[in-house]
C-alpha cells in the first residue's frame, strides 16, 4: 500500500513578516511526525515580496510548492486554487499568520484516520480577539444555522483537514459565491472535531477589516436561503393588513363624526407600500447579481506563477 500523502494549503496575502515562521514550523512538525507531505502555499496577490519568500523555500525544500496570483482574489479562492493543486489523500487548510497551530496537524491526521471526513479545528480558547468580534462572530454563527437551517459550527474557522473525496465534492460544486463554513455542512460527510487554543498573530496585521467581514457574511448567508425573498411577501401581506386596517378605521371615525382629512391616511399608506416594493426589488436584485455572476462563468483565481516540483514525489 503506498504511502499516504498531507496536503497542507495555506493562503497568503501580505504576510512576509510571519510567513517563514510559519514554513520553519509548519515543515518541522511534518518532519517530526514522520509524515509524508507537501506544503502549497498560495500567493493572493500580495505586494510585500511574500512571493519571494515562497520561491525561496521552494527552493530549499522539494516538499514546499507555490502558486502566485495575479492580482487579489480573496482567500477563498486561494483555498480552492489550492485544492485544485492538492494531490494528498487528505489536505488541511489552515492561515499562516500562526493562529492556527501546525502542532494541531497530527491530531486532526488521528482523527481522519479513524474514518472521518472532515475533521474541524474548533477554537477553545481565542487570545488576540476583541470581545466585540468574539460577539460578533457568534452571532454570525447563530444566524446563519437560522436562516439556512445548515448546522454551522461555531469557533470553527477555515482550520480544518479534508479527504480527498471531499475536496473532490467540494471542486464539483460550480457556484461561484462560495462558502465552505456552508458548503460542509451541505454535503454531509462525517465530521469530527479537535479542540485548541488559538493564538494571537505572531507578527503582521489582519487583512480583514469590517467590511470584508459583512461581505463575507452575505456569501454565506443569502446563496443558502430563499428567506429574504420570502420577507418580501410577509412585508407586503403585513402592509395590506395594516392599510386594510387603516381604511376600516377612517371610515368608522368618519361615521362617527370625527372629520380627519384624506392625506392623514394616505400618506402612511403609500409609504408603506414603497417600502415594500423597494425591499422586494433589493432582495430579488441581489439574486439576480448572483446569477449574473454565475452566467459570466469565470475563474475564481488566475495564476501568474507557480514555484517548485509540478508532480508531487512524496
Amino acid at each position: 500500500m503506498p504511502e499516504t500523502l498531507l496536503s497542507v494549503v495555506a493562503p497568503a496575502y501580505n504576510e512576509i513578516e510571519v510567513l517563514p515562521h510559519f514554513i520553519e514550523k509548519t515543515a518541522g512538525v511534518l518532519e517530526k511526525a514522520g509524515m509524508n507531505y507537501e506544503l502549497i502555499l498560495v500567493d493572493d496577490g500580495s505586494t510585500d515580496g511574500t512571493d519571494k519568500t515562497i520561491k525561496r523555500a521552494s527552493e530549499k525544500n522539494p516538499k514546499i510548492k507555490g502558486v502566485v496570483f495575479s492580482r487579489n482574489f480573496g482567500q477563498l479562492a486561494a483555498i480552492y486554487c489550492g485544492f485544485s493543486k492538492a494531490k494528498g489523500d487528505a489536505v488541511v487548510v489552515m492561515d499562516c499568520d500562526l493562529q492556527d497551530d501546525p502542532e494541531i496537524i497530527p491530531s486532526l491526521v488521528a482523527k481522519w484516520q479513524e474514518g472521518f471526513d472532515v475533521v474541524n479545528a474548533v477554537r477553545s480558547a481565542r487570545k488576540g480577539e476583541t470581545a466585540f468580534k468574539k460577539g460578533s462572530s457568534d452571532l454570525f454563527t447563530k444566524v446563519a444555522r437560522k436562516v439556512t437551517g445548515l448546522p454551522v459550527k461555531n469557533n470553527s474557522g477555515e482550520f480544518k483537514l479534508y479527504s480527498a473525496k471531499v475536496v473532490k465534492a467540494l471542486l464539483a460544486m460550480p457556484e461561484r459565491n462560495k462558502y465552505l463554513r456552508t458548503q460542509i455542512p451541505w454535503l454531509g460527510f462525517k465530521e469530527a472535531d479537535v479542540y485548541f487554543e488559538r493564538g494571537a498573530r505572531e507578527a503582521g496585521t489582519t487583512k480583514y477589516n469590517l467590511k470584508k467581514l459583512f461581505a463575507l457574511a452575505e456569501k454565506a448567508i443569502l446563496p443558502n436561503t430563499h428567506l429574504p425573498l420570502k420577507i418580501g411577501w410577509i412585508i407586503a401581506l403585513l402592509t395590506g393588513f395594516c392599510s386594510i386596517a387603516a381604511f376600516i378605521t377612517f371610515i368608522i371615525l368618519s361615521i362617527s363624526g370625527v372629520g380627519l382629512p384624506v392625506s392623514s391616511w394616505l400618506f402612511p399608506t403609500i409609504g408603506l407600500s414603497l417600502s415594500v416594493l423597494l425591499l422586494n426589488n433589493a432582495a430579488r436584485d441581489k439574486y439576480v447579481s448572483y446569477i449574473y455572476d454565475e452566467i459570466k462563468d469565470r475563474p475564481m483565481f488566475v495564476v501568474k506563477e507557480e514555484f517548485g516540483e509540478k508532480d508531487s514525489d512524496g
